[in-house]
């Protein structure tokens, strides 16, 4: 029987303060790039979600050893390592695991099986394959042509290799990571325009913290250097609760994120800004505060789509129709999310309309509905927020946010 969630209207503005869960990415690209340093690191700050439980297990399949303190929120990491013979990494759900892994296994001579949910078994792998057998390894398509399981050996010894960047950035970053340790480096050149730019530049960021430098899009030869990180709160989580000041009024201020954040999603808060809400940066916090009407927007959200259902459900409640653009790749992530939304906010009575490379919102009162997230994190937390607004909103399989935040429920309900 499938579990649900009843979200509570607040009853009045907020005024809050939340520090989010670690980055998901930053997490999964330090946990990477740890396990390739010859030492020890010690992540802080790191999320403990399905996801990066999924990279903890890999990099251990990569000969690594892991030693996690959730209630520390500290993960360390002894790198170095080598994989065992066949060695298979079960990905579970976690796209990032998939696609950094198959690379950086590509660096050693053994052979090594990457398998999945049947969620991602679903998602698309057919340019990372393409890019890797040009740097010269083997790629074994154990199923589905383009499809998860692979298996992957090495060695892999680099060189100009050409990727695709319309489908996801996450190709494009597992090479990047796994680049240093190849025999002539990689110099990757882009066949399509690349989606998400921001999560490259948090790749570049996050290699550079462990001594590894790229320029442009190559990668020389380099040897990881093991360091203490600090890993920043999830600004796509932190999505949510700058939503919720817009949808319920009032003032909620994000902690450890503000101007000088790594991740791109941070600029949620400038769509909302765009909307009517008053935004204040620091260096470390945002707030947003709403207390008059919100208007639509138009925009596109290609390097910010993480965030776009949030943004659906805060339309839902402006003065207009709001447009969102440029996001047609989010139809390969864990569901097809521009449907998703479109056919859960119909649900609930309203105008939306499912445009070829994103949707259009048309505001209005939600009625009380029970909501499909279909196995999709992202679907649940941002529908939720209507709840806080529209009485009778219930959330099917709300459990499906633990893929990367457990406790969103709790802290949404913290609010008020």
């Amino acid at each position: 029987m499938t579990s649900t969630r009843t979200v509570r209207p607040v009853g009045r503005e907020l005024d809050a303060e939340v520090w989010p869960p670690g980055s998901k990415s930053i997490t999964n690209r330090a946990l990477l790039c740890a396990a390739l340093a010859s030492g020890v690191s010690t992540l802080r700050g790191a999320l403990f979600a399905d996801d990066t439980r999924a990279m903890m297990g890999a990099v251990e399949a990569l000969g690594a050893t892991v030693e996690p303190d959730e209630p520390g929120r500290t993960v360390v990491v002894h790198g170095g390592g080598r994989p065992a013979p066949g060695a298979v990494v079960d990905a579970r759900q976690s796209g990032t695991t998939a696609r950094f892994l198959l690379p950086a296994a590509a660096i050693f001579g053994s052979r090594t099986v990457v398998d999945g949910s049947a969620q991602l078994q679903a998602r698309p792998f057919g340019p990372v394959f393409d890019a890797l057998r040009q740097a010269g390894a083997k790629v074994e398509e154990l199923g589905e042509s383009g499809f998860l399981p692979a298996a992957v050996s090495g060695p892999l010894p680099g060189g100009p290799v050409h990727v695709s960047g319309h489908v996801s950035s996450q190709f494009l970053s597992g090479l990047l990571m796994a680049g240093p340790l190849t025999r002539d480096g990689l110099e990757v050149s882009l066949t399509s325009e690349l989606v998400s730019v921001p999560y490259v530049e948090m790749t570049r960021d996050v290699m550079a913290a462990f001594g590894v430098r790229v320029d442009d899009l190559t990668v020389r030869p380099a040897t990881y250097r093991p360091c203490a990180y600090d890993v920043e709160p999830d600004a796509s989580a932190a999505s949510y609760f700058l939503g919720a000041a817009a949808v319920a009024g009032g003032r909620v201020t994000v902690r450890g994120l503000g101007s000088d954040s790594l991740q791109g999603d941070v600029r949620f808060a400038d769509v909302l800004e765009q909307m009517g809400a008053t935004v204040t940066r620091t260096a470390d916090s945002l707030t947003v505060t709403s207390s008059g009407a919100l208007h639509g927007v138009d925009v596109d959200m290609a390097d910010i789509s993480d965030t776009a259902q949030t943004l659906a459900a805060v339309a839902v409640f402006a003065d207009s129709p709001t447009r969102v653009r440029g996001i047609g790749f989010i139809r390969r992530k864990e569901t097809d999310r521009i449907h998703a939304v479109v056919t859960e906010l119909r649900r609930a009575g309203l105008q939306a309309v499912e445009d070829e490379d994103g949707f259009t919102i048309h505001p209005g009162p939600p009625r009380p509905t029970a909501f499909h997230t279909y196995g999709d994190h992202r679907m649940a937390m941002s529908l939720a927020l209507l709840g806080l607004r529209a009485p009778g909103i219930e959330i099917l399989d709300p459990d499906c946010v633990a893929k990367t935040y457990p406790g969103y429920f709790a802290d949404l309900e913290a609010l008020s």
